[in-house]
């Protein structure tokens, strides 16, 4: 009995700590069916019997809203792609090869994790001016194409391969590069779908950094480009709230797509760890 009472609390924290979490989620995606009026209206009206497709209309009409997805795609697609190669390499260097000063380097890459990003904008930015990348996509792109936390995460990982894999690799007459990428590699496919889902969904979150090297409607990202649409005397918010659903679905699919790696990857990396 003393079983089933704990169990039911349990169960009861769970579904409570759910419905936190999902409330704002599905308060979002109602409000972006119902017109402003009913959104900013004193008292608040919490339900409305007649939805509407109104905000997403006027979204997709007045804003280019599928240029900035597209946009926002290409800097993810090319930060997550050249995040996977150049810290999966790293990684590999750090965790299987010595050479003089490797254990000062690690901590030099792991010491950056330590540095407020806000810190090196002011030196990026001044970068980006001198190579005239300033409101081009390959601006927003360039410093990410490799990361501290990715490069130690893909150590941690690697370093749990075991080293015979590679020897009996190098006897059949492999070179280093088919090692990495015919033997490392493909051992590394949960580690890596867990990173890749953590880059693309940080990276399309990403706002600051867009915003001060990305100047132009042509070249804004999703989340620059619906900031754009507040208006200075009044603020839409069936509006906002159907561009934050449009900005969300694209996280939702692809955390549906790797959830696989990713939930196997957090066994591997438990069970390792």
């Amino acid at each position: 009995m003393r079983f089933r009472k704990n169990e039911v609390l349990l169960v009861s924290l769970l579904l409570l700590g759910a419905v936190i979490s999902l409330f704002p989620a599905l308060w979002m995606l109602y409000s972006s069916f119902r017109p402003n009026e009913e959104l900013s209206s004193i008292p608040p009206m919490l339900l409305h019997r007649s939805l509407t497709t109104q905000n997403y209309a006027q979204l997709l009409s007045s804003a280019p809203v599928i240029r900035w997805t597209v946009n926002s795609f290409f800097i993810c697609a090319i930060i997550t792609l050249g995040q996977l190669l150049f810290d999966s390499m790293a990684g590999y260097a750090f965790a299987k090869k010595k050479f003089a000063g490797r254990q000062l380097l690690f901590w030099l890459v792991i010491g950056t994790m330590m540095v407020p990003v806000h810190i090196l904008i002011v030196p990026l930015y001044i970068m980006m001016v001198k190579l005239h990348l300033v409101d081009t996509l390959w601006a927003a792109i360039l410093p990410g194409l490799a990361g501290s936390f990715g490069i130690f995460f893909m150590r941690q990982f690697i370093s749990t391969i075991p080293t015979a894999l590679e020897e009996a690799a190098r006897m059949d007459g492999c070179s280093e590069f088919q090692v990495f990428f015919r033997i490392i590699l493909p051992l590394c496919a949960p580690a890596l779908g867990v990173l890749a889902i953590f880059l693309f969904i940080s990276n399309w979150n990403s706002f600051l950094w867009p915003l001060l090297v990305l100047n132009s409607a042509q070249t804004y990202t999703l989340t620059v480009g619906l900031a754009t649409l507040q208006d200075k005397q009044t603020l839409d918010y069936g509006l906002l709230m159907a561009g934050a659903v449009l900005a969300s679905l694209p996280m939702f699919i692809v955390f549906i797509m790797f959830q696989r790696w990713f939930v196997q990857g957090m066994r591997i990396g438990a069970i390792k760890g």
